[in-house]
């Protein structure tokens, strides 16, 4: 608190006369003014009520009120919080960006990538903090953009579920593969774009595979998928052909391995990062698209 009081430190001898009809005699006033206190000396014997205090006969002591008797001097805020952590945040992702690029999503990974790759997730996953997607849930909306798959490190496409192998063994080139998520239709999409060989000198034939399923979130950020079909589409010269739609198998008839459906958590999410881990144990980076 700062105070005004220092204005009126230094007592000081005015000299004044009255001509107000209030005071009728010539007589000389003396005005000392101390610290707050004006004191005033007068032949005419008055009484005054002011500030409902009583000013009687003689000598009277009138104490001054001031509305600005105190100042309350406020320091500036400190940095917020929030964009401490901001920061942080920035800074984290673009570790975990660093961490998983350059390994082909995951394809070209070696153990000691996996190590770091999710040692990366787990800095930022802990600063995000705990998602509740009941009022988070339009966060996932769009298309996504996969930058990196620990279980693709296995060399299949299915990752840590049967599926076919990249390499020699099949002509086979992963391309880009995204999700996409509608949130209102419950629509859960996941699109693959792959290169198959062909004999020479025939070249290589280009189709996007669309994966498409139904979600339902069953936790507070765990989201369960169930398969519905895959149509596979043929691109680039190929790309007037009609598509091929592949029905769900009937449960009978379904190996136990694949029974259709999955679930996984979603550990992180902003606006342009999601970080998931399936409950295989797959770490999955996703950037939207």
């Amino acid at each position: 608190m700062a105070s005004l009081t220092s204005v009126f430190h230094s007592p000081t001898l005015i000299s004044c006369s009255s001509s107000s009809s209030s005071f009728p005699s010539p007589s000389s006033t003396k005005c000392i003014v101390p610290t707050k206190t004006l004191s005033f000396q007068s032949s005419k014997r008055r009484g005054l009520l002011l500030n409902d205090k009583q000013f009687e006969n003689g000598r009277t002591s009138l104490v001054l009120r001031s509305a600005l008797d105190e100042i309350s001097v406020v320091d500036p805020p400190p940095p917020e919080s929030e964009d401490v952590n901001t920061e942080l945040i920035a800074s984290l992702k673009l570790k975990l960006l660093s961490a998983v690029s350059g390994l082909n999503r995951g394809l070209a990974a070696s153990t000691d990538d996996l190590q770091k790759a999710d040692a990366a997730a787990k800095e930022l996953e802990a600063a995000g903090g705990p998602l509740d997607l009941s009022t988070e849930l339009d966060k996932l909306q769009g298309r996504w953009r996969l930058l990196y798959s620990s279980a693709f490190s296995s060399r299949t496409l299915g990752g840590s579920r049967p599926g076919p192998p990249t390499g020699r063994l099949l002509p086979i080139t992963l391309g880009q593969v995204f999700q996409r998520i509608d949130v209102l239709s419950k629509d859960f999409d996941n699109v693959v774009e792959l290169e198959l060989g062909a004999p020479w000198p025939l070249p290589p034939v280009e189709v996007t595979a669309t994966l498409a399923h139904k979600f339902e979130l069953i936790g507070s950020a765990k989201i369960k998928i169930i398969y519905e079909k895959t149509t596979v589409k043929t691109t680039g010269n190929l790309s007037q052909l009609p598509p091929l739609e592949i029905p769900r198998l009937p449960d009978a008839l379904r190996p136990p391995s694949n029974p259709g459906s999955g679930d996984f958590e979603v550990t992180y999410l902003d606006n342009a990062t999601r970080i998931t881990r399936g409950d295989r144990g797959e770490l999955r980076v996703f950037v939207i698209s």
